[in-house]
């Protein structure tokens, strides 16, 4: 796969940044189903700074293990900047790492509509000095979107860290 060797480099990088602070990340999964912590234990060594990862798919599980309100999910939906920050929080608390990142997103190939078609994905960071979402528009079919997914996660991941670090 093409965007292997980026990821492995994009891994490598948030390691290092890690590592050399003595910090640790946690994730909070939904479309990813498990993709983006899978990816960052390919790495040998990464249990001295990756802590966890919560696979949240179902609206119940985001409310039971991460503390995302339920009325936030019913009046945002699940797909939505504000759960994904709340998904962020709620694994940065729950697990007490120094960092977390949440997914959360339609990857298809049905569960789109108008105001939110397949491939919208949703991301959430939490930091010690702050929380930052965003949401991108992927194209693809499922596994694409999911990947697409997982490397915009590392790459604003690696930014924000560098950016705390100043």
């Amino acid at each position: 796969m093409q965007d292997e060797p980026i990821q492995a480099v994009l891994i490598a990088t948030l390691a290092d940044q890690l590592k050399a602070r003595g910090q640790t990340l946690a994730t909070a999964e939904s479309c990813t189903g498990g993709l983006l912590a899978g990816a960052l234990t390919e790495l040998p060594g990464s249990s001295a700074w990756f802590d966890r990862g919560w696979v949240t798919y179902s609206n119940h599980a985001k409310t039971q293990a991460l503390g995302v309100p339920a009325t936030l999910i019913n009046t945002e939906g699940a797909v939505s900047e504000a759960v994904a920050c709340a998904m962020a929080e709620g694994a940065r608390r729950e697990s007490g790492a120094d960092y977390a990142v949440s997914v959360t997103g339609i990857a298809g190939p049905d569960g789109g509509s108008p105001a939110k078609p397949v491939g919208t994905v949703c991301f959430g960071w939490s930091t010690p000095k702050q929380t930052k979402t965003a949401t991108q528009y992927f194209e693809g079919d499922r596994q694409q979107i999911r990947t697409q997914s997982v490397r915009y996660a590392l790459t604003a991941l690696n930014t924000l860290l560098a950016d705390d670090a100043l």
